[in-house]
C-alpha cells in the first residue's frame, strides 16, 4: 500500500486536537521517497498518530467508492421495481403492495424467500432469483426509508370498527405492534393496499402461503370471510 503523501497527512492533521498536533514531527518524513535516506523512526506515540491519520485517509477514499452501490440500488429500484410498485414504493394498482416505509428486515426476508422458492409469485420469483444478497439488503433499506402514501381506498366505517375489534381479539398488535406499524421481520400493515391484504389473508387461510413459520396460517384459520374483509378496511384506514 503506498504511503500517504505529506500534503494528505497535513490535511488530516488539521482535524486533530491541538495537543496531538504538537506531538507530530515537523518533517513528516513518511512522504520522502524510499530512495532517499530516512531519519530514525519516530517515537511510538508519534507513529501511532501518523498511522491513525493514514487509516483515516484510506477510509475517506473507501467511502467514496461505497457511494456507487447506493446509486446502483436506487437505479434498480426506480427502473425495475417502480414499474409495479410505483414511485418510491407507492403503487397505484390496488393489488400491488406498498413497499415504502415497510420494515427493512421484512422486505429482505421476503425477497430472500422468493429467491429460495419458499414464497412464489410469477413476477417476483424470477426478479428475486437474479438478485444478490447485497442487492436484496440494499433494496430493503431503500424502500424502508421512503415515505408511505397509504392506500387510496374508501373505507366503510362500520367495517373499520369491526376490523379494529377483531385485530385486538386475535392479538395482531402483539406481533405487528400498536397501529400495526410492524417490527423487524414482522411487516407494517398500516395503510396497506386492501386488495393485497385480502389476497394474503386468504392465502394464509388456504395454506397457500407458508413462509411465515406457521403463525399467520394459524391465525387465519380463526377468521371468517367477513372477518378478513373487516380487517382489510381497518388496515387501510390506519396511517
Amino acid at each position: 500500500m503506498p504511503c500517504p503523501t505529506r500534503s494528505a497527512l497535513l490535511d488530516l492533521a488539521r482535524d486533530l486536537p491541538r495537543n496531538l498536533r504538537q506531538e507530530l514531527p515537523r518533517d513528516l518524513s513518511c512522504a520522502v521517497p524510499s530512495a532517499v535516506p530516512r531519519p530514525a523512526p519516530f517515537p511510538v506515540r508519534q507513529r501511532a498518530i501518523l498511522a491513525a491519520l493514514a487509516f483515516a485517509g484510506i477510509l475517506g477514499s473507501a467511502s467514496s467508492w461505497a457511494q456507487a452501490e447506493p446509486d446502483a440500488i436506487r437505479t434498480k429500484a426506480e427502473q425495475v421495481c417502480s414499474s409495479c410498485h410505483g414511485a418510491h414504493g407507492n403503487p397505484l394498482a390496488p393489488q400491488i403492495p406498498i413497499l415504502a416505509g415497510q420494515t427493512a428486515r421484512y422486505l429482505y426476508v421476503e425477497l430472500r424467500d422468493f429467491k429460495a422458492g419458499r414464497r412464489n409469485d410469477p413476477i417476483m420469483s424470477p426478479i428475486a432469483e437474479a438478485l444478490s444478497r447485497d442487492e436484496m439488503m440494499g433494496l430493503a433499506d431503500y424502500f424502508a426509508a421512503q415515505s408511505p402514501v397509504g392506500a387510496e381506498f374508501e373505507t366503510d366505517r362500520a367495517r373499520v370498527l369491526k376490523g379494529a375489534k377483531k385485530s385486538d381479539e386475535t392479538l395482531c398488535p402483539m406481533c405487528h405492534l400498536g397501529g400495526l406499524r410492524g417490527q423487524n421481520e414482522i411487516p407494517r400493515l398500516a395503510g396497506q393496499q386492501p386488495e393485497y391484504v385480502l389476497k394474503q389473508l386468504r392465502a394464509f387461510k388456504a395454506r397457500e402461503r407458508s413462509n411465515d413459520g406457521g403463525n399467520m396460517q394459524s391465525v387465519a384459520q380463526t377468521l371468517s370471510d367477513d372477518d378478513i374483509l373487516n380487517l382489510t378496511h381497518y388496515i387501510a384506514d390506519l396511517r
